[in-house]
């Protein structure tokens, strides 16, 4: 007969262990999960900064910290190997790293399919072998002949990532694309396939390009966790400086109250020291400004309570 493990309930832990980062805010310490997002919404570029980050120790995007390097293994099916080379090349120039410094290890088999036994035992061994802190797999689609649609497809591969995590302690990046036209929905709910996939991941990241001209096209980052709050959403552009192609985050900085006209300057100048009203005439003649602009800080100026207005003319307030 074999048991279960059982503990009385006043032995439990009374308060959660300390949150523990492979990437501060973006991703906990050897979570699966997600990157979603909408073709050409830069899925693949976050997942490299994601392994350069934690092959080098350094803050992945320049701003969320690692706070412990470690070996990487990435798999990308979709782009061609001198691709990925010229991707990780641009962000470790953007990160200040020279890439033949990193621990990145690419996985350059042809196909990689987890719906075969004989590649999910490859891929074990090869984690078994190499030991990486790190699984990157981009993307999701590449990997199997499955129907993403069905959940008793979709589930097995899941779970077999899940095993492959805990079984040698790491994290799990898979990158799967979001449907599209799906704006308007939350990003969990907007993935592709089935609903597994936002339920599995225990670190999500959702990309969603902003379709506002106003916003130059910049992509929104917003992060989900099962065990820690999610941090506020963040955005990103891709951004070339010199050799460097590579995600950063843009400051969005507070509108700022517009600084006082040099017109409304004027016109207090023209006022000050004049013991009379002074006629829109010569007023504009002194400012030396359109009529029209000098009608619409006039205007601007007695709302604010800084000017008067008689039939005579104008006078600055309490003369």
């Amino acid at each position: 007969m074999s048991l279960l493990p059982v503990e009385p309930a006043y032995r439990l832990a009374d308060r959660a262990t300390e949150q523990r980062w492979l990437v501060t805010g973006l991703w906990s310490e050897q979570a699966v999960g997600i990157i979603g997002g909408e073709p050409k919404c830069c899925k693949s570029f976050l997942a490299l900064d994601l392994a350069v980050a934690v092959a080098a120790g350094v803050p992945c995007l320049r701003r969320f910290g690692v706070p412990r390097a470690g070996r990487v293994l990435l798999y990308a099916a979709e782009d061609a190997l001198h691709i990925v080379r010229r991707r990780l090349d641009g962000i470790c120039a953007a990160a200040g790293l020279g890439l033949a410094d990193l621990d990145v290890q690419v996985i350059t088999a042809p196909t990689v399919r987890l719906d075969l036994a004989a590649d999910r035992r490859s891929l074990d061994d090869t984690v078994a072998d190499l030991q990486p802190r790190l699984l990157v797999l981009d993307p999701f689609v590449r990997l199997h002949r499955i129907d993403e649609n069905a959940s008793g497809e979709v589930a097995p591969l899941l779970a077999y990532l899940r095993e492959l995590q805990r079984r040698h302690a790491i994290a799990v990046v898979v990158v799967h694309h979001a449907k599209k036209g799906a704006g308007h929905i939350r990003a969990g709910q907007a993935l592709r396939g089935s609903s597994e996939f936002h339920a599995w991941g225990d670190s999500n990241l959702y990309l969603r390009r902003n379709r506002d001209p106003r916003d130059g096209g910049d992509i929104t980052l917003t992060v989900e966790h099962r065990a820690a709050p999610a941090m506020p959403s963040v955005t990103l552009e891709l951004a070339q400086r010199a050799n460097a192609l590579a995600l950063e985050v843009v400051e969005r900085r507070m509108p700022q109250t517009p600084a006082p006209s040099s017109v409304d300057e004027r016109i207090t100048a023209a006022l000050t020291d004049v013991d009379r009203p002074v006629p829109f005439s010569e007023l504009r003649a002194r400012c030396r400004v359109r009529t029209a602009t000098l009608y619409e800080r006039l205007a601007a100026l007695i709302a604010a309570g800084r000017l008067g207005r008689s039939e005579e003319g104008y006078r600055l307030a309490g003369h």
